[in-house]
Order: C-alpha cells, then structure tokens, then sequence
C-alpha cells in the first residue's frame, strides 16, 4: 500500500478546513504535485474525473502520511467512501502516477469524482485554489 496521498481540492495545504489540517499534522508534504484529469467544480469543492486528453492535468499537493491506514479511513469517510454510503459513492480512492516539480513520477492515492458532472463547471486550468 503506497503512504502517498495527492489532493487537489479542499485537503490542500492553507485551505481552512478541519480535514486540510488533519492532513497537514498527519502527513509530510513533499511539494506541489500534478496528475492527469479534468478537475470540475461541483458546489463550493472540486472534483477530478480521469483525463481524457494528455494536456488535461490538475494541480495540487503531495504528502507522505505517516499512518496511512489510519488516515485514510478518515479520509474515506469524509470523502463518502465506504459500504455503508448510498451508491454511487460520491468519491472513489485510487492509485494514480503523480509527478513532482522535478519531473519525477510516484504512485499516490487520489479521490477520483464518481457521479456525472453534466451540470459541473470544468476548472480548465486544473487548479482548485488560484496562484
């Protein structure tokens, strides 16, 4: 099981959520971090969808969870993931090669949206937070 996580929406760094910053006492960044996908914004949260082009990439930030089960059950729950959620689950976690700033690529869990997004703004700029 790999201890990378990448998050792209409300879980990143200096976002003022209880979740973000559980993560950031839990876990090592390791630096900002891009994968392949669309990112939609879906109310006030984003939601990344598997790329259908090569140029589609998201934004956001690598860490290193120190107990990754632990985390992640947590994470899972917040994210509606698990067999007591109503189907379809909202999110689902997935392995994804995510590259760093220096070009180098690792294997890290990603929360994948798993409902249409028909009604969804697409952020083409891959990015939930602005620079």
């Amino acid at each position: 099981m790999s201890d990378l996580i990448f998050v792209y929406g409300t879980l990143m760094r200096g976002f003022d959520h209880p979740m973000s910053k559980l993560l950031a006492s839990s876990a090592d960044f390791l630096g900002d971090a891009s994968c392949g996908g669309r990112l939609y914004m879906i109310t006030h949260y984003p939601g990344l969808l598997h790329a259908a082009a090569e140029a589609d990439i998201v934004h956001g930030d690598l860490f290193r969870m120190r107990d990754p089960d632990t985390l992640l059950a947590v994470l899972d729950d917040y994210e509606s993931i698990g067999p007591e959620q109503e189907e379809p689950m909202l999110y689902l976690r997935e392995l994804l090669p995510v590259t760093l700033g220096d070009g180098s690529v690792v294997q890290a869990w990603t929360y994948i949206y798993n409902r249409p997004v028909d009604e969804a703004k697409r952020l083409a700029s891959g990015r939930f937070l602005a620079p």
